[in-house]
């Protein structure tokens, strides 16, 4: 409750109050380039950051893993767009630290701890836990997808 009250009332007002202060300080003109410009700077980012995550997914899953990383990589950067959107000095700070790989390593790694695993993704294979191949006795390594190959020919009679 204290998070949303946060979020729909008190940061648009901080936001205003800082956009204020600044403007102030620099000037208006100023104060609107400097938001122009981050709102430009974070969609050149975007336009790079984007399509190099969805290749590493592309790669996660031909490799036969599951694009864990790389999808909650994708959310953070929807996230930092998002944030760098919204006219204000503080939101284009979290949109920019969003963006960093190393603050986002780090809130990626806070969020795969917080969620919990559940899905195909999980310990047990959708088949039941002798459908898929066993972990190492340790528990160490994680259980690898069954891949069948084969070709196939379709017929309409």
């Amino acid at each position: 409750m204290r998070v949303l009250l946060f979020v729909f009332i008190l940061f648009p007002l901080l936001e205003l109050a800082l956009l204020i202060k600044v403007g102030s300080s620099i000037g208006v003109l100023a104060t609107l380039l400097l938001i122009f410009a981050g709102v430009l700077a974070g969609g050149f980012l975007l336009r790079i950051a984007g399509p190099a995550t969805a290749w590493r997914a592309r790669a996660r899953l031909l490799s036969g893993e599951a694009p864990e990383q790389e999808m909650l990589d994708g959310l953070l950067l929807a996230f930092a767009g998002l944030l760098l959107l919204l006219p204000g000095f503080i939101s284009d700070v979290v949109g920019l630290l969003c963006l960093l790989p190393v603050t986002r390593r780090l809130l990626r790694a806070r969020l795969s701890r917080a969620v919990p695993r559940s899905g195909p993704s999980s310990s047990v294979p959708p088949g039941g836990p002798a459908a898929g191949p066993r972990a190492a006795p340790g528990g160490s390594e994680r259980p690898r997808p069954q891949i069948i190959e084969g070709e196939w020919e379709r017929r309409d009679d």
